[in-house]
């Protein structure tokens, strides 16, 4: 690693001590617009949408960073901290019976409410079309990913790594809206 990455990582690692909260957002807000930026540019389109682009950064910076910030901080209260495999396995099913389907609905809601503008009544009938294959995936790849972070990823770096994850889970989520999207026009 170069000095000039180590030491932006290491003033990185210390706006997470001072300023855990705004740097999670931050960072979410960033991935998700990135991810979002990824999206666009895999599906073709030749100019990026700024405007979608920006709601997608604030979707991450005023729910995913914070939501995963106080999410990890609930589950080191109830699972005392403990990184043990059956506590870990605790961990992943508690993460995937609660904040998994919550994240995909609210990000679905969003996106079609608020991204792409469309009237309740259209947005309803997508949820009830899609909800469930969506969900069905994230569980296809989640828990592998929850068990990762639980087990081996320091609390303070969870959110972090889960951004990550999320760029890809946004690029997929971002590709198979526009696809149901294009097939409805």
């Amino acid at each position: 690693m170069s000095d000039v990455a180590k030491e932006a990582w290491r003033k990185y690692l210390i706006q997470l001590q001072v300023k855990p909260l705004r740097t999670k957002a931050l960072t979410s807000g960033f991935l998700a617009g990135l991810g979002d930026a990824l999206a666009q540019k895999i599906s073709g389109v030749k100019k990026l949408q700024l405007k979608r682009l920006l709601l997608f950064s604030l979707f991450g910076f005023a729910y995913g960073g914070p939501f995963g910030h106080y999410f990890y901080k609930l589950m080191s209260v109830i699972f005392k901290g403990k990184n043990d495999s059956k506590t870990v396995a605790k961990m992943v099913l508690f993460e995937q019976l609660t904040a998994s389907p919550l994240n995909n609905l609210l990000f679905m809601l969003y996106y079609g409410l608020v991204i792409e503008g469309r009237p309740w009544v259209f947005v309803k009938d997508k949820l009830k079309k899609d909800f469930i294959p969506v969900q069905l995936a994230a569980w296809k790849v989640g828990p592998v990913v929850a068990w990762v972070n639980n087990q081996y990823v320091p609390l303070q770096l969870r959110v972090i790594f889960g951004c990550f994850v999320g760029l890809c889970w946004t690029i997929f989520l971002n590709l198979k809206a526009r696809s149901a999207v294009t097939k409805d026009l």
